[in-house]
């Protein structure tokens, strides 16, 4: 019994050794842009984490950098590039435009427009009319004045 206490209390206790990363600041400022830097930078090893919300080792590395870099006297901007350039458009939340983001950026934008466009071709197009020989108009003729209960009876 006393085990199955101590094994209790032990898994009570493994939360308690998820440590949050507290990095001291020398003021509130640079805590600000902190938080919002590990905010609006995505974790590379999680789907769709950012690094504030990430435990995994490479998150914690990275907040490790913010923090050293934002002591260096780094701009956001050299941050945010610096992480750009190690782990590419996947750690932006929004991607920068380039060649290899056009897509993404106005890809939908190309796509709305073009089905507007067809929309628009299709609700203006004319009826076409479908021309037929005199044979053909003769059977169609026959075939709409011919009784249906007539055929089924015979």
């Amino acid at each position: 019994m006393p085990r199955m206490l101590l094994l209790a209390l032990c898994l009570v206790a493994l939360p308690a050794l998820a440590t949050i990363d507290a990095y001291p600041f020398p003021n509130e400022e640079l805590e600000r842009r902190y938080d919002n830097l590990i905010a609006e930078l995505r974790c590379p090893q999680c789907l769709n984490t950012n690094l504030a919300g990430s435990d995994a080792m490479i998150a914690q590395d990275l907040r490790r950098e913010v923090h050293r870099m934002l002591l260096d006297g780094k701009a956001d901007d050299e941050i945010l590039d610096f992480m750009h350039e190690r782990y590419g458009d996947f750690i932006l939340y929004e991607p920068r435009v380039s060649a290899g983001t056009f897509l993404l950026w106005f890809g939908p934008v190309f796509l709305g427009l073009l089905a507007a466009f067809l929309w628009w071709r299709i609700a203006t197009q004319e009826p076409r009319s479908v021309e037929i020989s005199g044979d053909e108009q003769a059977r169609l003729a026959d075939l709409l004045q011919a009784d249906p209960k007539q055929e089924d009876h015979s």
